[in-house]
């Protein structure tokens, strides 16, 4: 693969902090002065944190706001195939000069200080959304919310909070209190929070810190409500009821993230029919995302090949809904996962849908979880497993002796990202 120039400037900018992770806002301050604090120059802002359902909620909720006929720019992480995915600049990734003009300009003025990967490549992102005119700001946090990189907004015009589990213990606490504190740490004084379904103690928690700062929430099961009905959904808030079709993103969480983004646009005041399209058309790549083509499609033409980098518990349990509500066939995951995650609470609500796993060790990463490892962990659930040297050669297994299997390829965002950069 030939690399680009911003290729280059990446490699340098990850040598510039020795940890990949280290909370703390200090180095953005200083870095987004010497730019000229390009944060105090951006459209609206909407500001999304959470555990679960981020990238899709923005994804609605940039839908929606296009639909309207609103110039939006969106900020997400990680990438998939390309970093060029994390900036969206009015609607468009960001080009690839563009992108190379303000890393170069963020590397300049960082001059040689420490700071991580994630800190500075966000200081580029919103130096790029400070010079282009938009009607908002899409801003998904990295990590946590209260020290995160993105939280240097001081008045959004709105905040939201996705449903919060237990992750990231290393960097954001054992309890759910103590993560949903976290998150809590994107409210602002006066500035509304669209907040999605919890559990009651982080909803507690959260709505402790509102209180403190001053900030309003709007509350799934208080303010708004959403419900499957037949074949679509129901949404309702205190402006009135929206009756529209099912998200087209798959999976049944996929109803809490749209209840919240319409929740958001409903408070801007966004029409019934831009909401409509906000959950028809929103487009989120390795979220149950069916691969259409590729080597990987070509070689097992009968199979369905599914991709999710959905890396927690609460992404097993959500994922296990989605396949249990699917037509009987046989189910064979392939599984990679990162050495930070909790791969028994990922995997044993899959146990009940999946017949069989196949362990791969994920590509290039330098933290992945060896694939023995992975393979012994699906055992200890009660999932028949193995390993194989790759993807390539677990589908070929898989299809060898099952031509038309469910394969669902399944645990981290960088195995997604590596399966799409050769069959995206």
């Amino acid at each position: 693969m030939s690399h680009t120039k911003s290729d280059v400037i990446l490699e340098r900018m990850m040598a510039l902090h020795p940890k990949i992770i280290d909370l703390t806002l200090d180095r953005v301050w200083r870095l987004l002065d010497a730019l000229g604090n390009p944060q105090d120059d951006l459209p609206p802002v909407i500001h999304i944190a959470g555990t679960n359902g981020k990238g899709s909620t923005q994804a609605m909720i940039r839908a929606g706001l296009e639909a309207a006929g609103h110039k939006v720019h969106a900020y997400t992480s990680p990438h998939l195939a390309r970093f060029h995915e994390r900036i969206r600049v009015v609607g468009e990734l960001i080009s690839e000069p563009d992108l190379s003009a303000v890393l170069d300009e963020c590397y300049a003025a960082n001059n040689g200080e420490n700071i991580t990967y994630f800190e500075i490549t966000t200081c580029a992102a919103l130096l790029a959304f400070a010079r282009s005119k938009a009607d908002y700001t899409l801003l998904e946090v990295g990590l946590g919310g209260r020290l995160d990189a993105t939280n240097v907004v001081a008045n959004p015009k709105m905040t939201v909070i996705t449903p919060v589990s237990i992750d990231h213990q290393q960097f954001l606490g054992d309890t759910l209190a103590e993560i949903a504190a976290e998150k809590a740490g994107i409210l602002k004084r006066n500035v509304p929070c669209v907040v999605a379904r919890q559990e009651e103690e982080g909803l507690e928690v959260i709505e402790t810190v509102a209180t403190r700062v001053g900030a309003p929430l709007c509350a799934y099961g208080q303010q708004w409500h959403v419900a499957a009905e037949r074949d679509g959904m129901i949404f309702q808030d205190e402006t009135g009821l929206l009756d529209l079709p099912r998200p087209n993103l798959p999976g049944d969480h996929q109803l809490m993230n749209a209840g919240a983004a319409l929740a958001v646009l409903r408070q801007l005041g966004i029409g019934a029919q831009a909401c409509e399209m906000a959950v028809s058309n929103a487009h989120w790549p390795a979220r149950m995302q069916r691969l259409s083509k590729g080597p990987l499609v070509d070689g097992a033409p009968q199979a369905e090949i599914w991709l999710d980098g959905g890396h927690n518990p609460a992404a097993g349990e959500a994922l296990a809904s989605h396949l249990n509500s699917l037509p009987d066939r046989p189910t064979v995951l392939i599984c990679g996962m990162l050495n930070t995650k909790d791969i028994g609470g990922y995997l044993r609500p899959l146990a009940k849908v999946a017949d069989g796993l196949i362990a791969v060790s994920i590509p290039g990463e330098a933290n992945t979880l060896p694939a023995e490892t992975t393979a012994q962990a699906a055992k200890e659930v009660g999932i028949s497993s193995h390993t194989a040297q790759s993807v390539q050669d677990a589908v070929a297994e898989i299809t060898s002796t099952t031509p038309s299997a469910r394969v669902l390829i399944c645990g981290s965002l960088y195995l997604a990202g590596a399966i799409l950069r050769e069959n995206g």
